[in-house]
């Protein structure tokens, strides 16, 4: 559909590595959109992460989905509570793991995975073990041979802001033969902006308009979890609608990127102050 609405596609490209947004300017492009996705995996900054055998659950799923001759054998350790850590449990469990065991920081209640989600990983005899957060991996031999984790005893702080507490003093050690870590998603730029004048905040997501995703480059726009990190695709798809919009414009003599772009921001009742 979108080629035939003229829309040409140049796969196998890769920006700041094969052309440069310098070298696209120069060959007549006016306006770029950046939503390359928070595609890489979150580490966690602990004790033999590198070890051969641990992986983040991102590239594990890309992995698998993409037909590569992923095998796992023995125990495997999924750290992480949500969708896509439930996701790469059940994976694991298809390529070969004799077990699969979750460990995340919240409770049962507190997890961030949907409760299908995990009924349906219990059913596949997938362990979930609740209220442990890594404290180091342990390698022998430059490979991982398990995890110790230590006991949370609080995810959240009194605003409801993340922010774990730990009692050091309980620790537990798990076998494992691998590790797939998923505790979030974080933004790869690559060489993309390398010679450009885009601003970047601490988590690597691009700096920009709330309301019209023009970068500090004018005739950069970004969108979809490169602005805003990870989130849901019609999130994604509803900032492509905006960022055409402003491109649009932009490349249009004359035009106001603001003009008549009121937001509409939902606000929820409270309902028992209502007499």
């Amino acid at each position: 559909i979108l080629r035939e609405l003229g829309v040409e596609f140049r796969t196998g490209v890769e920006v700041g590595k094969d052309t440069s947004l310098a070298q696209l300017r120069a060959d007549g492009y006016k306006a770029f959109y950046l939503a390359v996705g928070a595609q890489a995996g979150r580490r966690l900054g602990i004790e033999g992460e590198d070890a051969q055998g641990v992986m983040t659950g991102v590239d594990f799923l890309r992995a698998v989905n993409l037909g590569e001759d992923v095998k796992l054998g023995g125990k495997v350790v999924v750290i992480g509570g949500g969708n896509v850590a439930v996701d790469v449990a059940r994976a694991a469990a298809r390529v070969g793991a004799s077990g699969v065991d979750m460990y995340c920081l919240e409770s049962r209640a507190e997890m961030p995975a949907l409760g299908e989600e995990i009924d349906e990983a219990m059913a596949e005899k997938i362990g979930i073990e609740n209220s442990w957060g890594p404290k180091r991996v342990i390698v022998e031999g430059g490979r991982v041979t398990g995890v110790e984790f230590k006991k949370c005893v609080s995810v959240f702080d009194e605003n409801k802001r993340f922010a774990p507490k730990f009692d050091e003093s309980v620790t537990k050690l798990v076998e494992a033969s691998a590790v797939l870590v998923s505790v979030g998603q974080a933004m790869d730029w690559g060489s993309l902006l390398e010679g450009s004048a885009v601003e970047l905040n601490p988590n690597k997501t691009a700096k920009a308009d709330a309301t019209t995703y023009q970068s500090a480059e004018s005739d950069v726009v970004v969108g979809g979890d490169a602005f805003t990190g990870p989130k849901f695709a019609i999130d994604a798809i509803a900032a492509g609608k905006e960022a055409a919009i402003s491109i649009h414009r932009f490349v249009q003599p004359g035009q106001n990127l603001l003009f008549g772009r009121t937001k509409r921001a939902y606000k929820d009742f409270d309902k028992d102050a209502v007499a």
